[in-house]
């Protein structure tokens, strides 16, 4: 008990050096540049990974660079770590919209602002502190543990890839990398593209069809140029839609603009968002005397097979549920279409019933049926820890202790950096009801839940790998 009090008390008085450290990191723009030499992420991925690997051994840890990707940080003795903690040090580009520099840490009202607060930064120097904490009051371990720092999170995990092929992942793994009180379940995904060929003939023709830059993203503007189509019987078509989808039209140049405005969500939750794009096919589609428009034609076989509104990717043959893992989302999420091409992406994730190669044979199956092609694919497996092994029950123990609130599982449609390592989990660093602005403008994370996570790490390690 002593033990516990101590590291609580001792990390209260660290706060101003975790500040000092988080700033030292955010002030690197660690997103992803080209490969240099020894730095094959870019100059800033590969700074920050150097600034990490100082943070750890001024903690008294033992650090490691393996393959210039990733920075073992090492408390025990012994080379066979029990535990892992995976974080990452790279994060996205800035974007627009922030009131604050994104690479300069600001405290303001209790909360540090700056790109990777929450995003791996925050949740990484929690996570050094922690160890530093057990090194510094001489806390023995009965096995040791690494705590592993990242540089290619962000964009496709290729960091985690080499390191795996030469290193041994520890039989415990959780990253703070998602949400408390814990990941045990994420989707698998499958993320393909298609296309088709068409034909155009008369005055009254869809010229173009625009929409989507993310595969992974419910497109929240879809766009579209017509010709020989009045603004009138566009209005007359947008009236007759029953949807919160808002369309505007503007005459230029004898052609008409047409813009659908919905509302934009993350793939892995399309319910959540308002599809444009499918709203505009929909309505593209009810368009009267385009009989000649071979665009129109291939739109109606497209919206018969994903029709706005639908998420579960029923009219494809795709829905399924699973109890512990809910249903399958699909989100048509990139269109474009022009000069007799067109090229599409869709993004699914489904749960633990299915396979990646029984969702891509139906998938491929309902798109070639209506006359498209089958084009690339990517994805993954469902991944999934048992809820009821004693790795995940003292982690669901450790979260019940420090915040008294009752731990459980939760099942996701993304992808956390442990996805398909086996034993792998996320525990923390968000609690329930948090919003930190996570790739978005003014990112942040309160000094409060920074302390708090650094003092849920210490005794995660404590529990599982104490003496």
């Amino acid at each position: 008990m002593m033990g516990k009090e101590s590291i609580d008390a001792y990390l209260g008085h660290q706060i101003g050096a975790m500040r000092e450290a988080l700033a030292s990191l955010v002030e690197i723009p660690s997103f992803r540049t080209q490969a240099q030499n020894g730095a094959p992420y870019g100059k800033g991925p590969d700074a920050a990974l150097h600034r990490g690997a100082q943070l750890a051994a001024a903690l008294g840890l033992r650090t490691r660079t393996v393959e210039d990707v990733m920075v073992e940080a090492d408390l025990g003795e012994g080379d066979e770590p029990r535990l892992g903690i995976l974080c990452h040090l790279d994060v996205v580009p800035e974007g627009t919209g922030w009131t604050v520099p994104p690479y300069s840490l600001t405290r303001r009202d209790g909360r540090l602002y700056g790109r990777g607060t929450i995003d791996d930064k925050g949740p990484a120097v929690a996570s050094l502190f922690a160890l530093g904490a057990l090194h510094a009051l001489q806390i023995p371990l009965a096995a040791p543990v690494r705590l592993l720092l990242g540089s290619d999170e962000e964009k496709g995990s290729s960091d985690l890839a080499l390191y795996r092929s030469k290193r041994k992942m520890p039989p415990m793994l959780f990253t703070p990398d998602g949400d408390y009180p814990i990941i045990n379940i994420e989707k698998g995904m499958l993320r393909a593209s298609f296309g088709a060929a068409y034909r155009q003939a008369g005055d009254r023709r869809i010229l173009w069809l625009r929409a989507g830059k993310a595969a992974n993203a419910v497109p929240g503007q879809a766009e579209a140029c017509l010709t020989g189509i009045s603004q009138q019987e566009v209005e007359k078509a947008a009236r007759a839609f029953s949807s919160a989808i808002s369309f505007s039209c503007r005459e230029q140049s004898g052609k008409l603009h047409l813009l659908a405005n919905g509302r934009g969500a993350h793939a892995s939750t399309p319910e959540q968002g308002e599809n444009a794009l499918t709203g505009l096919i929909q309505l593209l589609c009810a368009l009267p005397g385009l009989e000649q428009d071979g665009l129109q034609r291939i739109l109606q076989a497209l919206g018969q097979l994903f029709p706005h509104g639908e998420t579960d990717g029923k009219s494809a043959g795709l829905s399924c549920r699973e109890p512990e893992s809910g249903a399958l989302t699909l989100a048509l999420s990139v269109l474009q279409c022009c000069e007799g091409t067109l090229e599409g992406t869709v993004d699914i994730r489904f749960p633990l019933c299915e396979t990646l190669s029984g969702v891509t044979q139906k998938l491929s199956q309902a798109l070639t049926d209506q006359g498209f092609s089958f084009k690339n694919t990517m994805g993954s497996e469902p991944h999934m820890v048992p809820k009821d092994s004693p790795f995940v029950q003292t982690l669901l123990e450790v979260y019940s202790q420090q915040t008294g609130l009752p731990g459980y599982c939760i099942a996701i449609g993304g992808g956390t950096y442990v996805h398909g390592i086996p034993g792998g989990v996320a525990f923390g660093a968000m609690f329930p009801g948090e919003e930190n602005h996570m790739h978005g403008a003014d990112e942040f994370i309160t000094e409060e839940n920074l302390l708090r996570n650094a003092k849920m790490i210490a005794h995660a390690v404590l529990a599982l790998c104490g003496k």
